[in-house]
Order: C-alpha cells, then sequence, then structure tokens
C-alpha cells in the first residue's frame, strides 16, 4: 500500500461527459472520491495490461508445445 508521501499530484483534462459519469459513481458511493475512481481505473487497466502479457505468453507456450511435442520447454518468469 501506498502512503500519502508516496503520492504525487497530478492533473488532467478530461471530457465532461467522463466526469459526469465519475462523479455519478462517487454519489452512488462506489467510490470515495474522483480521486478513488480514478485510481481504481488505472489499477483495472494495468491489471489488464499484465493479463494480457500473460495471456499472450500462454499462447506462444501452446504453439511452442503444439511444434514440438514431447519437448520440455522451460518456463520463463513472466
Amino acid at each position: 500500500m501506498f502512503t500519502v508521501s508516496d503520492m504525487i499530484q497530478v492533473q488532467i483534462r478530461m471530457p465532461e461527459k467522463t466526469v459526469d459519469e465519475i462523479d455519478k459513481w462517487v454519489e452512488s458511493g462506489k467510490f470515495k472520491s474522483r480521486s478513488d475512481a480514478i485510481k481504481t481505473i488505472v489499477a483495472f487497466f494495468e491489471e489488464r495490461e499484465k493479463t494480457m502479457k500473460f495471456l499472450k505468453m500462454l499462447a506462444k507456450r501452446s504453439d511452442e508445445s503444439k511444434n514440438n511435442p514431447g519437448i520440455l520447454i522451460p518456463f520463463e518468469e513472466v
């Protein structure tokens, strides 16, 4: 977990429609604040990127196994 001293303040520009949607999420209790919503969305994107990288590695390993039956291919760190 991050402490306040680990945080850097940034300013962003977003379409009004997007900000309105974020405000609705905050008002409905899905998030504590705009900042919380944006941090959560970024975390979801980061996790999605890791998942996509992992899936690509699995597809590559699957292809390698199909092309080299019976040969053990060392597992790379993800």
